[in-house]
């Protein structure tokens, strides 16, 4: 099986410089236990190739699968009008759970800056698709969701990409005595109840902030 991980730390360390797994940390902003989850797990969050591209000019295809040159052109500067949010691979489910899982960034779609500053982290924001009708009306399947990822404290009745374990989706969260209960908004679906001893295998993504949909 393909080390992503270690391929990921490679291209890093031959880019940048660092020499250990506790540089990484530094240059990624996270403690050492997501680097070590990283890398048992074999993955790459989608987040640390943005910052990377952001802070570094690293490109992103080149530090997932060693496409296209190791550096880029930043797309945004701070005085730019507009501000291009990536698009990833992963999609969000509205139903019982997605594993497609996958950060390679996609696309980029512009957004006005000073908006996007008035809504919360806009290096932190990133967009995905959705798919399945749990959370319908209000979000339908096919829709595009912004996702603001600074933004995790958990707010009674608001929608957040939430993933549990390694399958992510879309929920309304509520915070009860000793448990955490997902909410759909189609009556259909019940609800998800986490007890408290379920918690570590939940990690709230980021509070959904904007729905984009296509006249179809």
């Amino acid at each position: 099986m393909k080390n992503q991980f270690q391929t990921f730390f490679d291209r890093v360390s031959s880019a940048l410089g660092i020499k250990n797994l506790s540089e990484l940390a530094a240059l990624l902003q996270v403690n050492r236990s997501s680097i070590t989850q990283a890398r048992k797990n074999n993955s790459v969050p989608a987040n640390w190739l943005l910052t990377l591209f952001r802070e570094h000019g690293l490109n992103p295809d080149w530090l997932e699968g060693g496409d296209g040159p190791e550096r880029v052109r930043p797309i945004n500067s701070e005085d730019d009008a507009f501000f291009a949010v990536p698009k990833v691979q992963a999609r969000l489910c509205a139903g019982a759970g997605s594993f497609e899982v996958g950060n390679r960034v996609e696309d980029h779609f512009s957004f006005k800056t000073a908006w996007l500053q008035n809504k919360g982290a806009k290096d932190r924001m990133v967009l995905m698709d959705v798919f399945g009708n749990s959370m319908a009306p209000e979000i339908k399947d096919g829709d595009t969701v912004l996702i603001d990822q600074s933004q995790t404290d958990i707010i009674a009745g608001t929608v957040y990409a939430v993933g549990v374990e390694d399958t992510i989706m879309i929920k309304r969260i509520e915070k009860h005595p000793r448990k955490l209960v997902l909410l759909s908004d189609n009556k259909e679906y019940t609800p998800i109840y986490l007890s408290d001893e379920e918690m570590d295998r939940v990690r709230i993504i980021g509070k959904v902030l904007l729905i984009c949909r296509e006249l179809r």
